[in-house]
Formats: structure tokens, sequence, C-alpha cells
């Protein structure tokens, strides 16, 4: 079993209460607008750390981090970008990418809109942890909490870090 820690949107903010809501995980998951490189830096140096650059993202970060990720975490094929949509209204190109990449769990950023939400004609769930920064227009500072059991996505817990 893996446990993961998925924030997206920091803004260059990252609330210390981050690490303790993310002490028990085996990797931290990021969905872009890290902010700076410094903020990836220290996730990385507290947790191993998966993530894709966002569009507020300068250069140092995408020399670091790619503009879309696909990786399998024990059984459970991952496709990560951060400006990626949602089942009703994916962005151009991003259902041709499911349809061909077929992941099991698609995770994005950059609405800001914390969403767990299954699209059943591509049998794939997708994942937008939120903002996690204080910039934007979110009222409520969010992560999510989850684990990967086998093929399994479970125990996915929503983490309010408080007001904007």
């Amino acid at each position: 079993m893996t446990k993961i820690g998925l924030i997206a949107d920091t803004h260059s903010y990252l609330d210390e209460a981050v690490f303790t809501h993310f002490a028990n995980v085996d990797e931290i998951w990021h969905a872009g607008d890290f902010g700076t490189i410094e903020l990836a830096n220290a996730l990385k140096a507290f947790k191993p750390l998966r993530g894709v650059y966002g569009n507020i993202d300068g250069q140092d970060i995408r020399l670091q981090y790619p503009e879309q990720l696909l990786f399998t975490c024990e059984q459970v094929k991952v496709c990560m970008i951060h400006i990626g949509g949602h089942p009703a209204r994916y962005e151009p190109g991003v259902r041709a990418l499911l349809q061909k990449e077929k992941p099991q769990l698609f995770i994005s950023g950059h609405s800001h809109i914390l969403k767990v939400q299954y699209d059943a004609k591509l049998s794939c769930l997708h994942m937008n942890p939120g903002a996690a920064g204080k910039q934007g227009w979110h009222k409520v500072r969010t992560l999510i909490r989850f684990e990967i059991d086998g093929a399994e996505m479970k125990n996915c817990e929503v983490i309010e870090l408080g007001k904007r």
C-alpha cells in the first residue's frame, strides 16, 4: 500500500501544516504551480516528490518537473497535468491523451476547485486537490490524502488548511 499526499497551486506559499498532514504519507504529488523551486525542494526534502510544472512556474521548476507525468503506482496507471480540466470539461487534447494512455487516475490542478469525480466513459478517477496556496479566488485552502493498494484507490480524505 502506498499513501499519497496530493497538493497543487501552492503559488510560493507552503503552510507548515502540510508537513503534519503528510507526516504518514509515502509520497507527495504536486499538480503544478509550485511558485518557487525552494518550495518544491522543501517538499522533496520531506518526502519523495512527483510533480508537474504549472503555468506560473519558472524555468527552474520546468527544468526539474515535466508538463505531464505518466507513471504507475502499484497497479494504478496515473496521468498528471496541471491544466487538465475535469470529466465534464477536459482541456483541449486532454480527452485524447486519456483515451490513448488509459490511466485509472487522472490528476490536475489549476482551477483551484477541489474535485474528486469518476469519469465512467473513460473508467478513470479524476482528482484535483484544490489550492493550498494563498493566491487565487478560492476561499479555503485544501489538500487530499489517499491510498493506493494494488489496483484500488481508497481512504480519500479532504483536508482543509484554513481560509485563503
